[in-house]
């Protein structure tokens, strides 16, 4: 078989390929970012919300919240605000970004973490 013609072959499969993989991605439509909402309060337990099965308190933004969010049920946090905080910003545990307490600097997360601000840009 002539070299030749087996290598022009390949080309042009091969920028038949790019070409039909350009128009595939164009009809696909532009990209669309995702909407992601974080919604931390401080000093709130699990049974602190009508929708976890507290009667005395009534908190119908929450309980209507709750109904239309994704609920992450296998989770963990830490005990205060600040370690959580960089966690859930960054998807590691808290102390490997630095962060393992609410004083002293200890809340102040390393400058090099990649944050999933910076992953949705």
């Amino acid at each position: 078989m002539d070299r030749a013609k087996v290598v022009g072959t390949w080309a042009a499969l091969m920028g038949w390929m790019v070409f039909a993989g350009a128009l595939a991605s164009a009809a696909a439509g532009p990209i669309r970012r995702p909407n992601v909402v974080l919604v931390i309060t401080d000093d709130q337990g699990y049974g602190d919300i009508g929708a976890h099965g507290n009667g005395m308190i009534h908190t119908p933004n929450l309980d209507r919240l709750h109904r239309q969010s994704v609920r992450l049920t296998d989770f963990h946090v830490d005990p205060t605000c600040s370690p959580t905080r960089s966690a859930l910003m960054s998807g590691r545990y808290s102390t490997r970004t630095g962060v393992w307490h609410t004083i002293m600097g200890r809340s102040l997360m390393s400058p090099d973490e990649l944050t999933i601000a910076e992953v949705f840009q």
